[in-house]
């Protein structure tokens, strides 16, 4: 009887073992497997996704620069790194060890999303996901990755207020029949149409100029951000008018 009583307590604490496992947040889920300490001078597919994570950091101020995403840590992904480590409490050394690479990990969702973003909110509005653009669906969610991570610094310059994604992803026959411009950076799910809550266009736009976008277009209730000058399909020349 009482080898009994001491089974079913067990069953049932590992029961609210695995309900308290299901419930408390994965903070690291899916967290890149960093295996080194990268400084100036390091090389490699890592460098490259250190890279990818601090692109928006480009400029402590409006300025048409952008970090090279080309896996060679220079002077400019130093200091990328440098301003990403002082807005997250971080020493700003500019060398990716532990704790940095902690910090960048926190940013990085089980799916492969970002903290404060989802693949969803980007999905073309006609149903169509991230196919039926002018590049593969596998390569339209590796940019709005790199995308996710621009806007992740946006959201921290603006004060960690909310993004909203208007438009990423389109398709190309929603881009039609929006009457999108015929390269349009969505359909290569390089751009995105955003608000910030409490921020007026202005104030977006001018936080945008220190993140890396290439493409900056302001309207009356949102802007437009994109990467155009990053990519082939894009243009050589930064176009902020």
């Amino acid at each position: 009887m009482l080898n009994r009583l001491i089974k079913r307590k067990k069953l049932i604490l590992l029961g609210v073992a695995i309900g308290l496992i299901a419930v408390l947040p994965n903070v690291e889920a899916f967290a890149y497997n960093w295996t080194r300490t990268m400084r100036k001078g390091s090389s490699g597919n890592d460098v490259k996704e250190v890279q990818i994570r601090v692109a928006g950091w480009a400029s402590d101020s409006p300025s048409q620069k952008n970090i090279k995403i080309d896996g060679i840590y220079g002077e400019e992904t130093k200091a990328a790194v440098i301003r990403f480590q002082k807005a997250y409490g971080l020493t700003p050394d500019g060398i990716v060890g532990p704790a940095t690479q902690a910090k960048l990990n926190e940013l990085e969702n089980m799916d492969g999303s970002t903290k404060n973003f989802d693949w969803s909110e980007f999905y073309s509005h006609d149903g169509k996901g991230f196919s039926s653009g002018k590049v593969s669906s596998a390569q339209v969610k590796e940019n709005i990755r790199r995308t996710m991570y621009k806007l992740e610094a946006l959201r921290k310059k603006a004060g960690n207020r909310p993004v909203y994604v208007n438009s990423g992803f389109r398709s190309i026959n929603y881009n039609n029949l929006v009457k999108g411009s015929s390269n349009s950076m969505h359909m290569y799910g390089v751009a995105a149409d955003i608000q910030v809550s409490g921020k007026t266009p202005y104030e977006i736009q001018q936080i945008a100029k220190t993140c890396g976008f290439s493409g900056i277009i302001r309207y009356s209730s949102f802007v437009h951000v994109d990467s155009r000058q990053e990519y082939p399909y894009g243009s050589a020349s930064w176009y902020w008018p």
